[in-house]
């Protein structure tokens, strides 16, 4: 019996938990719901990856592009761009607890959230944390957003937190299909990011 009422209320929890999680997320488009979840289930098992590729950024006094290299390693990443907005070559390391920009010519800086570091330091106001989430083709899963599917029942765009999101085109690696071109509106900002090397990882827990 008392198995019996363990495992209901487990049961109980999970769907708790997965209503939480899908209810924070409101679906449109010509995609369908069940392939779109089973696509989410399989890139989420994505805890590392590195990639290469262009940036280029349009704020509201200055303009810019360059270049991209983004290493993750499950909660650790090195990002790093040269050339946007002339500022020349930037670092972003970071770990929960652990932020660390540098800037060539300038010196190291830390704060408590990257978001924080580039804003103080680069004048660029960049969701980092959700880009974890939506360099993948995922929505960040801490807050709501709005997902138009395409007809592979993958992003077409997403809305979340004062941002918007077109995914422009994929790119099949591993088999895994990943964005190779998105870009991103949102605070007076533009951001185009295309990806000309995507090598995806799954180290597990």
């Amino acid at each position: 019996m008392l198995v019996r009422h363990l495992l209901v209320f487990s049961l109980i929890a999970l769907l708790a938990g997965c209503a939480g999680l899908t209810s924070r997320e409101a679906l449109e488009g010509e995609g369908s719901p069940a392939r779109w979840q089973t696509h989410k289930q399989s890139i989420a098992t994505l805890d590392a990856w590195q990639i290469s590729g262009k940036v280029g950024i349009r704020a509201p006094k200055d303009s810019g592009s360059g270049t991209l290299f983004w290493l993750q390693r499950q909660d650790y990443y090195d990002i790093r761009l040269s050339g946007p907005l002339g500022r020349g070559a930037a670092r972003l390391t970071g770990r929960p607890g652990e932020i660390l920009l540098e800037v060539a010519n300038q010196g190291r800086y830390q704060a408590e959230s990257p978001e924080e570091l580039l804003q103080q330091q680069l004048g660029l106001n960049l969701p980092v944390s959700h880009l974890l989430w939506w360099i993948r083709g995922l929505p960040a899963p801490d807050s709501k957003s709005r997902l138009i599917l395409d007809h592979d029942s993958r992003l077409a765009q997403l809305t979340q937190d004062g941002w918007h999101v077109e995914y422009q085109r994929y790119a099949e690696q591993n088999g895994y299909w990943l964005p190779e071109r998105l870009k991103l509106s949102g605070h007076n900002l533009q951001v185009t990011l295309v990806i000309k090397d995507w090598q995806p990882r799954q180290l597990g827990q």
